[in-house]
């Protein structure tokens, strides 16, 4: 089994095949973390811990004659609060005696076989169709108390050992009588009394999602977090402390990722003694959440991963988990279809005929799926109107959307479709009818943002309303996609059936609401696929991959944009997420002109499609043979491990990247020159995860290469792919496929 507990010495210690992790019980039944990272032999780690006496750090009245242990230097596993750590907490409270003091201890513990499971939030699944078994996962629970407020604190821990990932959540219980407010309860806490860290972080912004930021924690409080009602373009929920001198190949480097799509926290503070703590959980701004007696909060679930190879190694760790144990293993064979949505092609201005033309000419391109996105529904022209009218707008479409699917599937095609469930406009049927639906401030102007409203999701009635509308509109045709948008930030958070003293509920229950709707939506639905989307991608994350087995990157379809985007991206999600289509030049969004060929690589490395008015091109050929090598590539990028090509010299010159094989048979190296300049240096790279005693034959010119020379000695993209004419475009691209001989 993967968890041991040291009944003599009081330490838990959870293995995996490269980790090794920690927790101590100390003599007055403080949970201490003692430690994380690279296996240690299951060593009692207790001797790390070297307390002492330190000035205006005080100590547990239980424990106070013995003036070197104190709360404020402890390295601990879920924190007090306002007991005497002053740093950064796990949790706040008040209690209905009006006192905000939290004093944690622990009570008792179980260890079983198999992965626990979460109700009504997504979790990493310990075992899902035949992809993980449940003999590799392990789960350990821990019960903190205090025994004055009556509170427990169930500290999870899912071991997925073959996976090298833990997994860890809270469940706060109100064991007592008297009611208990939080307005902080955190996932989970952890301490490093001996790093010196760097954090690495995804910033962004809508059309620039995702950016890599790397920065060293100083003696300050570092906070990542977002409350936009959505875990947002600005800052992923998914964070890595990494040593200061590892690099992507190299060096010791954690991860946290949060399975959530709301409002975030993570936060990272660096104290006077050098000890790094981090703290994640839902953002606490707005928060609080009335505990009576017997109730319970349970916090989103955490993914955590250590690698001692560097930011490609933990990159490969979260690309499996994702794939194999959170993503519905249905998708996990099953190719993402090749689609065209007409989006970029009529925005708003379409009917039957422009439709129709569409996908005739894209069922002659060999293009698996339409999807029809914005403008079909209710009085919807523009987006000043319609939303939350999940009825055909039978002006355009006169034949109703049955029409359409039944043309695309006459032509050998799949058919999809648009929904933005969460919102609404004010002009609509639905708000004239519903004005109470939509959240609001009683006797305050709401903010407006891209002229809609946030519908009020933590309602039934909403939820019912909405599950209803759209699977009549599912039923009434073959309908076997949906992308799934959601276009705003959320503000004026407050519902008008709660009370005042629920209104701190509002925005979890929003998401409690979208994730439950999603739910039912696929039960009755079974064989529909949603891909997520928020305004490109502003709910990028593993609580929405739960639910949606892909999702739409980036509003923004430039490939050079895209390449930072999905870079940033490939940190923590596997390409098999991530939305890519080719578009049309120049860009909609950048202006930047590029080519055909640029786009086609760069989207490859997604789930592929395109984003342009086919009737309109003359590249029928080069789109026949983009597809055609996304088919014979599909297994290998989407299931391969994942490897970032780059270092400091080449950064600004060309983005790499390659997929290689599980049993690395094969290898298809990417790469896009960013900067264009006369006289041009040649593009060279040093390949990784080869098999070093492998010989591999370079497709494209026949040429073969050790494994070890492809990674220690490199590869130049020169020669043929300079003959072949590979330089003679702006922002060029290349793309070589090494075979594995025996």
């Amino acid at each position: 089994m993967s968890i041991r507990f040291d009944k003599e010495q009081r330490v838990f210690c959870l293995t995996t095949n490269n980790s090794e992790y920690q927790i101590g019980i100390n003599e007055i039944g403080i949970l201490k973390h003692l430690y994380y990272g690279a296996p240690v032999g299951q060593s009692n780690m207790n001797y790390l811990d070297s307390s002492s006496d330190r000035a205006l750090s005080g100590n547990p009245y239980d424990n106070r004659v013995k003036r070197d242990m104190s709360h404020d230097t402890l390295p601990q596993e879920y924190t007090t609060n306002n007991v005497g750590d002053y740093r950064i907490g796990s949790i706040q409270l008040q209690s209905e005696n009006g006192s905000f003091s939290c004093d944690l201890r622990y009570s008792r513990h179980s260890i079983k076989k198999g992965k626990y499971t979460l109700q009504k939030l997504p979790y990493v699944r310990g075992k899902n169709g035949n992809l993980a078994k449940d003999e590799d996962v392990d789960t350990l629970e821990i019960v903190l108390e205090d025994p004055v407020i009556k509170l427990e604190v169930k500290l999870c821990y899912g071991v997925f050992e073959s996976k090298d990932v833990i997994t860890r959540t809270a469940i706060i219980k109100n064991a007592g009588e008297m009611s208990i407010c939080l307005n902080k309860a955190s996932s989970m806490a952890i301490d490093f009394p001996y790093a010196d860290f760097d954090l690495i972080h995804f910033q962004g912004k809508h059309c620039n999602e995702r950016q890599f930021e790397r920065e060293a924690i100083n003696h300050d409080i570092i906070t990542v977090s977002s409350k936009r009602g959505m875990s947002s373009h600005h800052n992923n929920p998914f964070v890595i402390l990494a040593d200061r001198t590892a690099t992507e190949n190299t060096g010791e480097v954690f991860g946290f990722m949060m399975m959530y799509s709301g409002n975030h926290k993570f936060e990272i503070e660096k104290d006077s003694l050098d000890s790094i703590r981090l703290v994640a959980g839902i953002n606490d701004t707005n928060f609080n959440w009335n505990l009576g007696a017997g109730e319970e909060f349970t916090a989103p679930e955490m993914i955590l991963a250590f690698s001692d190879a560097g930011l490609n190694g933990l990159s490969n760790i979260y690309h499996d988990i994702i794939r194999e144990n959170v993503i519905d293993a249905k998708y996990y064979d099953v190719k993402r279809p090749v689609l065209i949505n007409n989006w970029e092609a009529t925005y708003f201005d379409f009917d039957d005929d422009k439709i129709k033309k569409l996908i005739d000419k894209s069922s002659q391109l060999k293009i698996d799926m339409f999807v029809l996105d914005d403008g079909w529904f209710g009085e919807r022209n523009n987006d000043d109107a319609g939303l939350g009218d999940w009825f055909v707008n039978e002006n355009k479409l006169k034949g109703g959307i049955k029409e359409i699917a039944d043309f695309a599937n006459s032509k050998g095609m799949r058919f999809g479709l648009w929904f933005e469930p969460e919102m609404i406009n004010e002009n609509s049927d639905l708000f004239r009818e519903h004005p109470d639906w939509a959240l609001k401030d009683p006797g305050r102007n709401p903010m407006i943002s891209r002229n809609q409203l946030v519908l009020d999701m933590s309602r039934t009635d909403v939820q019912d309303y909405l599950f209803e509308s759209i699977s009549k509109i599912l039923d009434s045709a073959n309908i076997q996609y949906v992308k799934w948008d959601f276009n705003r930030s959320v503000a004026n958070v407050y519902s008008s059936v709660t009370g005042y003293e629920d209104q701190g509920k509002i925005s979890h229950k929003f998401i409690l609401g979208t994730y439950s709707l999603l739910s039912r939506l696929l039960d009755r639905f079974p064989d529909l696929m949603i891909e997520g989307c928020a305004g490109g991608g502003g709910r990028f994350d593993a609580g929405m991959l739960f639910y949606c087995p892909q999702i739409w990157t980036s509003d923004n379809t430039d490939p050079i944009a895209r390449l930072s985007i999905q870079e940033g991206t490939s940190y923590g999600y596997p390409a098999c997420a991530m939305g890519a289509h080719v578009s049309a030049s120049p860009n909609h969004q950048t202006g930047r002109i590029t080519s055909f060929k640029t786009r086609g690589i760069v989207a490859q490395s997604g789930t592929f499609g395109y984003e342009l008015d086919v009737t309109k091109i003359d590249n029928d050929d080069e789109i026949r043979a983009q597809i055609e090598a996304f088919h014979k590539y599909d297994k290998l990028m989407h299931h391969g491990n994942y490897y970032r090509l780059k270092n400091e010299c080449n950064k600004d010159f060309f983005t790499a990247w390659s997929f290689v094989a599980k049993d690395r048979s094969e290898a298809l190296v990417n790469l896009v020159v960013k900067n264009k300049e006369a006289n041009q240096k040649i593009p060279f790279v040093k390949l990784i995860g080869l098999d070093a005693d492998k010989e591999y034959r370079l497709e494209e010119t026949g040429e073969k290469f050790s494994g070890q020379a492809l990674m220690n000695g490199g590869f130049a993209f020169s020669n043929y792919f300079i003959r072949n004419g590979y330089f003679e475009n702006i922002y060029p691209s290349m793309q070589a496929h090494f075979i594995g001989e025996d």
